[in-house]
């Protein structure tokens, strides 16, 4: 069964919402930090945000912003039951494309320094450029 992805609509954001907290919610805890449900909805509105699925079975999401520097991730989001089966690889894969498509300089991510994404994330070309308390900042060049 191969993925696919489409364009999230305004029904998606609860979906996405539900599971980024599900997903993420114990990094935000370990970290001390305060998970918003409001601050994911303004972030939602103002980037480009794709439903990954397989048949008609929503699996994750990955939302985007740019600028002159970069494509970024600003979320890659699997349903726990559907990891390791190469959803996010095929999803860093069409973003990669995307960075080619648009003529972007590279691809930037930001990861929890604890998460096991990052080996994900490295295994797709992606390094580490920068760190602060709880986050690393990896990113890979076109070219490099």
């Amino acid at each position: 069964m191969s993925f696919q992805w489409r364009l999230a609509e305004v029904g998606d954001i609860d979906f996405a919402r539900q599971l980024t907290c599900r997903n993420m919610l114990p990094y935000y805890l370990r970290h001390d930090l305060l998970w918003q449900d409001e601050a994911f909805d303004l972030a939602w509105v103002i980037r480009q945000n794709w439903i990954i699925h397989r048949d008609d079975q929503a699996l994750g999401f990955v939302s985007l912003s740019r600028d002159a520097r970069a494509l970024y991730i600003r979320e890659l989001q699997i349903d726990q039951a559907f990891r390791r089966q190469g959803a996010g690889t095929w999803a860093i894969g069409q973003v990669w494309r995307m960075v080619a498509l648009e003529h972007r300089p590279a691809l930037r991510l930001t990861v929890f320094k604890d998460n096991p994404a990052r080996a994900l994330y490295e295994r797709m070309g992606l390094q580490v450029v920068g760190e602060d308390e709880c986050f690393l900042r990896m990113q890979r060049d076109v070219g490099a």
